[in-house]
């Protein structure tokens, strides 16, 4: 190691509020980051909207796009806004792979429409499907069936029926006698399908039940299926089991041989093992597929490139170009990066531009610690001790310039809307952090505190007059902080987002930042 080593900690889903209300950040016990604070530079940067890329500063953050952001120093037109332009251009309708999917269904089978049922914008949004419906239509597609995982995550946690309602007031306008579409089967995002980073292979194999081969709860509509296990299981929607919806001749929307899938989710992380489920041959051994019908699959994007996840899709991704880790390799700067599962392919994959591969094998060491299998609510602390065993073995060792980490907790604690839990999953990073900051101090290093978006910040949304307050499981428009121990520098003027942290980085580092990049947050 040639310079002073530079550590990064991303504290997930921790923003900054002066509301306070359900803020589990302000009123949990963070003696360190109080310290940290009150006498290192430090300032609020931006973590949402159109600091990093999305359509609008109404959009909430999320930790894809603010890794992006933190890995390559600008700010590239991300999910939504690369699909909104793809359907307000028509490419994503002109380009060979939709065309394919249409013709694919000629032959008298169905195209099936696969996706969170939402407007949150950080998977999915209600009016992509929309736009997918109206072509499918105008393109003479006979039958379509949609297959829907409710949020409550990042929309509030019991809106489920509104976009419900919207969606099948849709269908009911768009179907006539040579267009049938209807929804087809159903289950909370947190039971069925969008398992992430193989963390919990049941959750696939729900959703492949109850989207393929139709074994899940039979309801004749899906306002039944919801207002039903609301009242049997008391459960948010993120949480509402399986279901399917039949007549009188059993499951309506079964995925069959011939049929045209498109995963309309735009979000990857969320979006990669049920597409190798319907990709992967006879190698496939996470779970008995029972059947595996031979169709044309694609999704709304690639969702990583470098693995073809999956070989067809509709909107091209944005090509992150000069990311940080490139940047740092061509220097020469060896560098560390370590989360838990659920964050792991944060601080790697998203990190360096959505790519699975290293930039150096020499340069670049990746550290997964398996996260538990586990309701994060009952665990909150999650695997953060581990990680920061391993990191403070790392920033000892010598043998690194760059370190990197992603603490979990405020994030998926805060997702789950449990707030003494989320306070908990807080006072764990905050713990955590003070173990870090010994082991900086210990090898003269400087360290750099921040997080990719907000969330535990915000656990209650305000009531109305007379009403409850309501759990609040989403992302937040919070700003995020950012804190400099161990160098001796200053905090320069402007209003400064994610993307201005990679030049920080480089100018600690004393690596001339690429010209491309937005400017650092230090003098």
């Amino acid at each position: 190691m040639s310079k002073k080593p530079v550590v990064l900690v991303v504290m997930d889903g921790i923003g900054l509020t002066e509301k306070h209300l359900g803020d589990a950040v302000y009123n949990a016990y963070t003696p360190t980051l109080d310290e940290l604070t009150s006498t290192c530079p430090n300032t609020a940067i931006c973590a949402h909207g159109f600091a990093v890329g999305l359509p609008s500063d109404e959009d909430m953050g999320n930790s894809e796009v603010g890794h992006n952001a933190l890995g390559c120093g600008q700010v590239y037109a991300q999910g939504a806004k690369l699909v909104n332009v793809s359907i307000e251009t028509k490419a994503m309708f002109e380009n060979k792979t939709w065309k394919d999917l249409v013709a694919n269904t000629k032959n008298n089978t169905v195209m099936h429409l696969m996706g969170l049922l939402s407007d949150g914008n950080i998977h999915s949004h209600i009016n992509h499907l929309f736009a997918l419906l109206e072509q499918a239509k105008v393109d003479g597609v006979k039958e379509v069936r949609v297959h829907i995982m409710l949020d409550g995550r990042d929309v509030p946690a019991t809106s489920a029926l509104t976009y419900v309602d919207a969606l099948e007031a849709k269908l009911v306008a768009l179907n006539d006698a040579d267009f049938n579409a209807c929804i087809a089967s159903g289950g909370g995002r947190m039971k069925i399908t969008m398992d992430r980073y193989d963390a919990n292979w049941s959750m696939v194999e729900a959703g492949w039940n109850t989207h393929v081969l139709g074994d899940a709860r039979a309801f004749t509509s899906t306002t039944e299926a919801i207002t039903t296990y609301r009242e049997e299981l008391g459960v948010v929607d993120q949480d509402l089991p399986a279901f399917v919806i039949v007549n009188e001749a059993g499951p309506v929307g079964t995925i069959n041989d011939g049929d045209s899938v498109i995963l309309f989710n735009f979000r990857g992380d969320r979006a990669q093992e049920i597409c190798k489920a319907f990709e992967e041959g006879a190698s496939f051994d996470k779970f008995d597929r029972v059947r595996t019908p031979n169709v044309m699959f694609a999704g709304m994007l690639q969702y990583d490139s470098d693995l073809e996840i999956p070989k067809l899709f509709l909107t091209f991704p944005p090509k992150i170009k000069n990311t940080l880790s490139e940047t740092l390799v061509n220097a020469g700067i060896s560098q560390y990066a370590i989360s838990e599962t659920q964050k792991f392919g944060h601080v790697t994959y998203f990190w360096n531009g959505n790519r699975s591969e290293k930039f150096s094998e020499e340069l670049e060491t990746f550290v997964q610690i398996d996260s538990d299998v586990i309701p994060f609510e009952q665990r909150p602390w999650m695997k953060a001790a581990e990680i920061t065993d391993q990191l403070i073995a790392a920033i000892e060792s010598g043998s690194y310039d760059f370190l990197r980490t992603n603490y979990p907790n405020g994030d998926m604690v805060g997702h789950t809307g449990d707030y003494a839990a989320t306070i908990i999953g807080v006072e764990t990073v905050d713990l955590q952090l003070k173990r870090i900051l010994n082991a900086v101090k210990k090898v003269n290093g400087t360290l750099i505190v921040t997080a990719d978006h907000g969330n535990a910040d915000e656990m209650y949304d305000k009531p109305k007059e007379g009403q409850a307050y309501k759990v609040k499981t989403s992302h937040t428009l919070n700003k995020v902080p950012f804190i400099i121990y161990g160098a001796d520098v200053e905090i320069a003027e402007g209003d400064f987002g994610l993307a201005n942290v990679a030049a920080t980085v480089t100018k600690l580092l004393e690596v001339e930042p690429n010209a491309s990049w937005e400017a650092a947050i230090i003098k």
